[in-house]
């Protein structure tokens, strides 16, 4: 049976470690997608395929991306979103429309327009799963953080929805939930944090892959991951 990795979000801080880490696994293709992919040097020979996106909370923007994978009842597919963005600082009285639809836009809209289009192509192949990133704030609501808790949260619906819907076409669902990635921007904003004890992209990428080697039995799951030993 073949195995085929779809990776969202690829040309991000996440989703560069992500696909560093998966490009040591044993797929038999990986699919990049995200804005501009085409022009980056990444090494993975015949088996790697860039897909340049647009805007992903435009639906026919992800149904345009999902019409380049042909389904295959010999194929098994497993995809990883790394899609979001963080915007904070601010009370519940102080946030404006547009930070509150930016958030729904990017962390739970384009994630569900991917959640859908994935579902009709696993539907009509042997199995597969997919795998989202949350957010601890999802889960333990946080101050200053309304509108994206918020979304991270309606995420979490979502992935707990879809590993139900999943179950008689063989399609499992997942997301990991960190506190905080180690990320350039990340340093940026919190600059005296001990950073040993921040979540490497690669690690992420390391821990979805082993959730993807049990798909058949992990379903449904939003996995906290809150610091790391620094060793």
């Amino acid at each position: 049976m073949r195995k085929e990795l779809l990776i969202f979000g690829a040309n991000g801080a996440l989703g560069k470690g992500v696909t560093k880490s998966m490009l040591q696994k044993d797929y038999d293709k990986i699919y990049l997608f995200d804005f501009g992919i085409e022009k980056e040097k990444v090494s993975g020979g015949d088996k790697l395929i860039k897909i340049a996106t647009k805007d992903l909370s435009i639906e026919l923007n992800v149904q345009e991306a999902f019409n380049k994978i042909k389904p295959s009842s010999g194929t098994i597919f497993f995809l990883y979103s790394t899609v979001g963005g963080f915007a904070g600082g601010k009370k519940i009285s102080e946030t404006d429309e547009e930070e509150w639809n930016k958030m729904m836009n990017i962390n739970l809209k384009s994630n569900f327009f991917i959640a859908k289009y994935f579902s009709k192509l696993v539907e009509n192949s042997a199995a597969g799963s997919i795998c989202f990133t949350a957010a601890a704030t999802g889960l333990n609501p946080e101050t200053g953080k309304s509108s994206y808790g918020a979304s991270k949260s309606g995420l979490i619906h979502l992935v707990k929805t879809l590993a139900l819907e999943g179950k008689p076409i063989k399609l499992s669902a997942n997301a990991i939930a960190p506190y905080i990635i180690d990320t350039p921007a990340n340093r940026e904003w919190m600059k005296d944090a001990d950073y040993s004890e921040w979540i490497k992209s690669e690690e992420i990428g390391d821990f979805a892959d082993s959730i993807f080697k049990h798909f058949h039995f992990i379903s449904g799951n939003i996995i906290k991951l809150f610091i790391r030993f620094g060793i």
